[in-house]
């Protein structure tokens, strides 16, 4: 890869977990990138990397986006899980234009479609649709489950031993977070992915019952994983604070994984980075001390 002292490259969702990883990995290269951010509180770490330019500035104001693209020619488009992604990321394509940005690296979601039932895939798919209509390049990142989504359950494997899930038998080919950010680095400095669509997934497609068979198999202990109904599911994710739209949309991923509809392994990761897909059990084996 070559480095370059000329800042032309926007992360934005830098402070989530992989525009910061992305982050990371660009400033270990010596590559330069500027961060959008909505302030700058708890951005220390991220101010601290060689070659990080950070600008505050908010994704629903047309103006703050522009500021943030000016000489920018690569962004990498991420925005947090909410109400109001879809819209914000419309606005975003719509500046990046009027900016003259050339390449667009979207993270979408595996399965991505215009007519799917689930909510989240609609909305990257729109955005997609309006990125190629752009006419600006584009790169779409589409990642299945990550694997680091198990932090969501690391309360009740920590003290209960074990954790639910409306998802059945169904397999999935969960994803590393550090995978998914490899690759948007590659996209964003080196030729050739233009116009491309890269399904990123694991080595391995794993259901959750044998998720909980390497973590009991690493901890030293049983896990078990406890199938639940999509309404008991919902009810859980409401007491704990998540708002109704986001519980909503998280059924309608987990029923998208029940229907067998993300088991599908890609070889792309490797394709691009030349390095395997990491896999569970190496991940598990990494992470176990978060759930002791």
């Amino acid at each position: 890869m070559t480095t370059s002292n000329i800042l032309s490259i926007l992360i934005t969702g830098a402070t989530g977990t992989i525009g910061s990883e992305l982050a990371r990995q660009l400033s270990a290269q010596g590559i330069p990138f500027r961060a959008l951010v909505r302030s700058l509180e708890n951005t220390q770490e991220l101010a601290s990397l060689p070659g990080a330019e950070l600008i505050v500035g908010d994704m629903s104001n047309d103006k703050s986006i522009e500021k943030a693209l000016t000489g920018i020619e690569k962004a990498f488009l991420l925005t947090n899980s909410s109400e109001q992604a879809e819209q914000l990321q419309l606005n975003f394509v719509d500046s990046a234009m009027r900016a003259g940005v050339r390449h667009i690296v979207k993270l979408s979601q595996f399965a991505a479609d215009v007519n799917s039932p689930v909510r989240f895939l609609r909305y990257h798919a729109a955005v997609e649709q309006r990125i190629k209509e752009s006419g600006i390049d584009y790169t779409f990142l589409r990642p299945n489950l990550f694997m680091q989504g198990l932090f969501g359950f690391r309360e009740p494997i920590a003290k209960q031993n074990k954790f639910f899930a409306s998802v059945g038998e169904a397999k999935i080919s969960l994803v590393d977070i550090r995978d998914i950010a490899a690759v948007a680095a590659k996209a964003l400095t080196s030729p050739g992915h233009e116009g491309k669509i890269y399904n990123l997934t694991g080595p391995q497609a794993l259901s959750h019952q044998e998720i909980a068979e390497y973590l009991s198999y690493e901890l030293k202990r049983s896990i078990l994983f406890i199938n639940v109904s999509p309404e008991d599911m919902r009810n859980a994710l409401l007491s704990v604070g998540f708002p109704e739209w986001q519980a909503n949309g998280l059924i309608e991923d987990y029923a998208h994984y029940a229907r067998g509809e993300a088991s599908a392994i890609s070889s792309d990761i490797e394709v691009i980075t030349g390095k395997s897909a990491r896999s569970f059990d190496n991940f598990v084996k990494e992470y176990a001390s978060l759930f002791s």
